[in-house]
């Protein structure tokens, strides 16, 4: 007698996501280094100037990491509460932070104590920046003002209260020295100018203003907050061109590509969405394992750096193409034991007996069942959710299986009402996937053939029945439909295909 083979599972072609050029370039990092700060991690901002350091802002404490170092290469704790938006200046000597206690700091990275203080504000300070001629900071503050100082002269210049609700996002441009933009609760954005005693522009994000972000140029400016990314064009007077609504939480942070044609975003729903600027589509995103609170890139996106609610620092760097070449390397197989004994050209003699150990098989619990014959504890096994849900295709080749042998009514004859619920629903799940149709259709027939006598004596079995009918009508729907649009597409064609004929000749 032969052994019992095992029920063969027919693979089927799995809807993968599409693979572009965004997906590889943004898949091609490590494993990302997780580092655990002291709090919530609310600002990351990497130095302009090699080797391009970066300041992680996260409770009473501002950490300098090096590129690859996992343990802080340097600290500012000088502040009696929560530190805010620790920020470089651009050409990397300098950083300015706020803090909860209202006063604005300024740090030389080569040393510990803060150079100036500025004090002026009456509530925290969550916005920070240096204006692009070095020599003045830009602050935004819970007391709904933003401030200009003077670093040489330690003095504030100018007060700007418009805002009517906290200011908690806000940059500088890169191009005049004058020109910032200031974002707050009230659901505006304001433009200033800093030789004007009022604001020059103010959008509507109608909703309550998380982070702004300017285009190296100067001509698009970027809002978040609440689900919306929105783009506005500077040149048109502060014109809305898109709003973008891909997250389902907040959106809490923004960030620019070293090239400018990748827009990033990060959300309290974990999730970093990378779009393209060119057509502000969705072309890659990033999961994490809690809200993300900041996100920053490096220098030629060598790494991505995302700060989170939970404290922890997610740290990916880029792979190089000899780091590739090494871990493909490593997994190649490597020699088994005998070719270490008798050599690379080892050749077995004539006389050579070869003693070979029987393989044991391993059944599934499905096929032991099989081979024992208990088609119905087969059936019963395969319709478990875990299994239906995870690897439908198990249960219809088994399915398929019990048809073969013809045992398949056996299997699906005297259920009760619970294993009957459940074959019905997973007739009802499965039955219009193009993958299964003509296996379950067969099984379908079967079933209201043997239960057709029951119909009335059980509701729950009657709803069952009445959801199947209306899936297959609303299929037999679809497929008139579709033969309707087919013989339209057709009769097109035919139609081109005469008049190039015509045309040629």
């Amino acid at each position: 007698m032969s052994s019992f083979k095992p029920t063969r599972i027919q693979s089927y072609p799995k809807l993968g996501e599409k693979v572009t050029q965004d997906t590889l370039y943004w898949k091609n990092y490590k494993t990302p280094v997780q580092i655990k700060e002291f709090g919530a991690i609310t600002r990351i901002d990497f130095s302009p100037q090699s080797p391009y350091n970066y300041a992680v802002t996260a409770s009473t404490r501002i950490h300098i990491y090096g590129q690859y170092s996992q343990e802080p290469i340097k600290t500012f704790s000088r502040f009696k509460d929560t530190a805010y938006s620790g920020t470089y200046r651009s050409d990397g000597q300098l950083l300015v932070a706020g803090s909860e206690d209202s006063v604005v700091r300024l740090f030389d990275i080569s040393g510990r104590v803060a150079l100036r203080q500025f004090s002026g504000h009456s509530k925290s300070v969550h916005v920070t920046d240096f204006t692009s001629d070095k020599f003045r900071i830009l602050s935004g503050s819970d007391d709904y003002t933003c401030r200009l100082w003077d670093i040489p002269n330690s003095t504030e210049l100018i007060s700007y209260k418009e805002h009517t609700d906290y200011v908690r996002c806000g940059t500088t441009s890169k191009l005049n020295p004058d020109l910032f933009i200031t974002g707050s609760y009230d659901h505006t954005v304001k433009v200033f100018d800093a030789r004007t005693n009022k604001s020059v522009m103010t959008m509507d994000h109608s909703q309550p203003v998380e982070s702004v972000l300017l285009f190296p140029s100067g001509g698009l400016l970027v809002s978040a907050g609440g689900r919306y990314v929105k783009v506005w064009d500077m040149l048109k007077g502060g014109q809305q061109l898109v709003s973008l609504k891909n997250h389902h939480k907040t959106v809490t942070c923004l960030c620019l590509s070293s090239s400018g044609q990748r827009l990033l975003s990060g959300s309290l729903d974990r999730h970093v969405k990378v779009y393209s600027t060119a057509t502000y589509k969705a072309v890659h995103s990033f999961d994490y394992a809690a809200s993300v609170l900041s996100v920053a890139l490096a220098p030629e996106d060598e790494a991505i750096v995302v700060g989170m609610t939970n404290g922890v620092l997610n740290v990916k760097h880029r792979k190089h193409p000899e780091e590739k070449q090494e871990a493909a390397s490593r997994k190649r197989r490597r020699p088994a034991y005998r070719f270490f004994v008798k050599g690379k050209n080892y050749m077995p003699k004539q006389d050579d007996f070869l003693v070979s150990k029987p393989v044991k098989m391993h059944l599934k619990k499905y096929d032991q069942q099989l081979k024992s014959f208990q088609v119905s504890k087969a059936l019963d096994t395969v319709l478990e959710r875990r299994v239906h849900i995870k690897r439908p295709e198990v249960t219809v080749a088994v399915i398929q299986e019990l048809n073969r042998r013809g045992t398949l009514k056996n299997a699906l004859a005297g259920r009760d009402e619970k294993s009957l619920t459940n074959l019905l629903n997973f007739l009802i799940r499965y039955m219009v996937d193009p993958r299964f149709t003509p296996v379950l259709v067969d099984a379908a027939e079967m079933v209201l053939e043997i239960y057709r006598h029951v119909v009335g004596q059980s509701a729950l079995i009657d709803k069952q029945f009445v959801r199947l009918q209306e899936t297959i009508e609303k299929e037999i729907d679809y497929q008139e439909e579709l033969v309707e649009v087919l013989g339209m597409i057709d009769t097109l064609v035919a139609a081109t295909t005469t008049r190039k004929e015509a045309a040629t000749s």
